[in-house]
């Protein structure tokens, strides 16, 4: 059976050491008194919810599954997920960093961060119950009207009630200007929506009293494509004028799918006949709204894999040193043992240590990001808001197609080690694989993240922003040039720095005489962009350990960053050599393939 142990003392590194966000927090009044003490207090309780309550349903929740009544069209979530949710509304945690007009707890975003990634290692299916209602919270602070806020955020707020994201049909994934769900508007100012969705994450279940569907929909007389598309809610029950449930909408789960992973999470076909809705926002500018629920569960789909990636490379890392298999190469190790454990051969390290940079890395990135996020939205001086909003919206790409990329690689190298073990349900391995490959497919296929980095991202502002995270390469750069022990960390992200802006200045000149220049590039381009940004990270975590190591501070965990920097940085890192040439290859290879394709 897997075990899982909260990473604490790297969340706590990065956070404290590496970023040191209790001061970014001083510069921001709702957060200007907490410090780090607080925030490692609240972590630790919450790494003893996902390990303690989360995480043992995790393998019983894959085998049940959810059920459902198709005469009732109710859900049934896997056994004990109902009492654990009500544990985490009890303890407060779906409040965490909610705004406390709403009954939040107000803490930063960070601390929801970092409990949102060791509830994902725990019980990632389980975790996108509460997850997705995070997303619809964001959605309605931004654009709900005050009715609308006070009729919902409250109940959302304390975990009362659960959201969803209505967007998929079956015809159409992606390209949302195709749907055919529609809205009749009605004297009382409410709409009648009507239609069908597939893939709805948590669209029907038992853990909670309501369900608040944002769904996306057509007005009758809406222009045709992407910008005739409004948002609006619909619960699953009705709400009173007393903030009481009333009936029961005409919304509800006409089938669950049959997935290869997350069984424990109701994945939904959902049907809408005549639900009553309101619109949030304008009439046909669904998609502003949308976009802030979009993006959140795109920076928590990369969480999801970062999850994925440190339990998978914590029970990896156990078995190989328990596991006895052939002689050292080099000569016997475990003189005491018939064999060696696996974990002195060269391969297995490599899987191992591919594992750990990945989600050690992840986290640097995945941290910031919150940081990001909340200076966006709370900083009191405005450039620093739009500066940070921008700087994240370059990342946010990154977060969810290189972190869930590396989580699949990641969980399949740590499946390897198990060897034929790996590939039995007991170890919990091949259950780690199956659910992190959803994660590059949905909230946007790693594809459409690519596109949306090169095209929207970069070239679309001529590398503006790029330039900007390139600025604090080159900081980085100035600051431990002439430090040989840097040099080895500090010399690639130079390097790299300056290939990718005469990379992206190439791109952006075949783009402008072929589109289909950017759809040839853009996957390799992401892939690149993502190392480069490790690689940043990777330097600054180095440059941590390094100083405390050199003022004599014996600490091993020290040791152990500085030799997985040097790790990812020989054995990964130069993935990016290949990647820049197979982006320049082009178009023509791709496109010219009639006679293959006939």
């Amino acid at each position: 059976m897997p075990s899982y142990t909260p990473p604490l003392r790297d969340m706590q590194f990065v956070m404290h050491e590496v970023f040191n966000v209790v001061n970014d927090f001083k510069t921001i009044p709702r957060h200007a008194d907490i410090d780090a003490q607080t925030i490692n207090a609240v972590l630790e309780e919450a790494g003893k919810f996902a390990s303690e309550v989360t995480f043992p349903l995790n393998i019983s929740g894959d085998t049940e599954g959810c059920t459902i009544d198709q005469k009732t069209h109710e859900v049934t979530a896997p056994k004990g997920f109902k009492q654990a949710y009500a544990r985490f509304v009890e303890g407060g945690w779906a409040a965490l960093s909610c705004d406390p007009e709403f009954g939040g707890q107000g803490l930063p975003l960070v601390v929801n961060q970092c409990l949102y990634e060791m509830l994902n290692s725990a019980n990632q299916a389980w975790t996108m119950y509460p997850g997705l209602t995070h997303g619809a919270y964001a959605a309605l602070m931004a654009h709900g009207t005050e009715a609308q806020k006070k009729t919902y955020l409250h109940k959302m707020t304390s975990g009362e009630w659960t959201g969803s994201m209505c967007l998929t049909e079956a015809h159409c994934g992606t390209d949302l200007g195709l749907m055919r769900t529609r809205a009749e508007a009605q004297s009382d100012g409410s709409y009648r929506i009507t239609g069908s969705k597939i893939f709805i994450s948590a669209g029907e279940h038992d853990l909670a009293g309501n369900i608040i569907h944002l769904v996306l929909a057509r007005l009758t007389d809406a222009p045709p494509g992407i910008k005739g598309v409004s948002l609006f809610i619909v619960p699953k029950f009705n709400v009173n004028a007393d903030g009481s449930l009333g009936s029961r909408n005409g919304v509800f789960c006409s089938g669950i799918e049959h997935k290869m992973g997350i069984h424990g999470n109701a994945t939904c076909q959902i049907t809408l006949e005549g639900a009553t809705g309101s619109l949030v926002g304008q009439a046909n500018k669904g998609m502003n709204a949308m976009f802030v629920m979009m993006n959140a569960a795109r920076l928590g789909v990369g969480n999801q894999s970062l999850g994925l990636t440190e339990v998978a490379y914590q029970n990896a890392l156990a078995y190989a040193k328990d596991r006895l298999q052939m002689r050292s190469l080099s000569g016997v190790k475990a003189k005491d043992k018939p064999a060696d454990p696996i974990i002195v051969h060269p391969d297995v390290r490599r899987m191992l240590l591919t594992a750990r940079a990945y989600a050690e890395g992840g986290r640097a990135l995945a941290i910031y990001c919150s940081v990001l996020l909340e200076k966006e939205h709370h900083h009191p001086d405005e450039k620093v808001r739009k500066d940070s909003g921008e700087m994240l919206s370059l990342l946010t790409p990154i977060v969810k197609a290189f972190l869930t990329d590396n989580g699949w690689i990641a969980t399949s190298a740590c499946q390897q080690v198990f060897g034929g073990h790996g590939y039995i349900k007991e170890t919990g391995m091949e259950q780690y694989v199956r659910d992190a490959r959803i994660n590059m497919i949905y909230e946007g296929t790693n594809t459409i993240q690519s596109l949306d980095l090169l095209g929207r991202k970069v070239l679309s502002n001529n590398g503006a922003t790029l330039r900007k995270f390139g600025k604090l390469i080159a900081a980085l750069v100035e600051e431990e040039g002439v430090n040989e022990p840097m040099a080895e960390f500090i010399n690639p992200i130079a390097y790299l720095g300056d290939k990718m802006t005469k990379l992206t200045t190439e791109l952006g000149f075949k783009a402008f005489q072929n589109a289909d220049e950017v759809g040839a590039a853009a996957v390799d381009y992401l892939r690149v962009a993502g190392h480069l940004t490790f690689g940043y990270f990777w330097a600054r975590m180095a440059q941590v350990a390094l100083r405390e190591i050199a003022s004599g501070n014996t600490d091993p965990f020290y040791q152990a960053k500085l030799q997985t920097a040097r790790f990812y940085f020989a054995k990964l890192f130069p993935e990016t050599a290949s990647l820049m040439l197979t982006a320049r290859a082009g178009a023509k290879v791709l496109m010219d393939t009639e006679a293959v394709f006939a």
